[in-house]
């Protein structure tokens, strides 16, 4: 099976990734350009703006060294259990397909929401959310600041390391906050990530140390509303059009 990907089909659906980290066929909007990958290989996606264009809630090295080291790690360790699986095929032998499959979920997850972090963010202010998605979180958050506040406390307290995630889970037509420990673990099925905030320490231990919440705290400054929205938009049309 040919599992290269084109920019094209990363803005419509992320497929089996989202599905192994619990959180399936979200849609990435407006952000980075995706380079062409070789038959069988992802790539790291560029970051959508420089370095130091997060400072000071997040400063220039961090971001460097996230991005740089620790998503291209799991880009990489991505691509080196796809091909293990293939090889495993063309040999026969699925002694190792438990193994695999859990890289597989674990990088292929970190890949998918780290790529989503990255879309999360924009520098200087985060603006307020407005049209179906400010009517959805009224709905079921009954307002910004509310609903801001629950994402907040479920950030901060992840065990260990992973993620705080808004995400609409579109049975019930309901934005549910969810808390991801390591990259794959604690999703809703068929949930759709719109907003997620990396707790793991390499994210903010340079200039937060071990003070968490205040990193979480200031990255709420940080937010996109407009790629929360237009993800949000994505996913209401992608169920509509029976894409569930």
């Amino acid at each position: 099976m040919d599992l290269s990907i084109t920019r094209r089909q990363m803005l419509v659906s992320l497929g089996a990734l989202t599905v192994a980290a619990g959180l399936p066929r979200l849609p990435l909007l407006g952000g980075p350009a995706v380079a062409e990958a070789a038959p069988g290989e992802y790539t790291l996606p560029d970051l959508p703006y420089p370095y130091n264009a997060l400072e000071p809630v997040i400063d220039e090295q961090t971001v460097s060294i996230h991005h740089d080291k620790h998503h291209a790690g799991y880009v990489k360790g991505l691509n080196t259990a796809l091909q293990k699986l293939a090889e495993a095929r063309a040999a026969g032998d699925y002694s190792l397909v438990k193994h695999l499959s859990e890289d597989v979920a674990f990088n292929g997850s970190g890949h998918v929401l780290h790529t989503l972090y990255w879309e999360s963010m924009i520098p200087e202010g985060r603006g307020e959310p407005d049209g179906a998605l400010r009517e959805a979180i009224a709905r079921n958050f009954s307002a910004v600041e509310t609903c801001l506040a629950q994402f907040a406390a479920a950030t901060k307290t992840v065990a260990g390391s992973g993620w705080g995630v808004l995400a609409y889970e579109p049975l019930g037509g309901n934005l549910l906050i969810l808390q991801a420990e390591k990259h794959e673990n604690l999703g809703v099925w068929g949930a759709y990530p719109l907003l997620v905030c990396d707790v793991w320490e390499h994210a903010y231990y340079l200039k937060y140390q071990n003070k968490r919440a205040d990193y979480v705290d200031n990255w709420l400054s940080l937010i996109s509303w407009k790629n929360v929205a237009a993800r949000y938009d994505a996913a209401l049309k992608l169920t509509k059009s029976g894409g569930y």
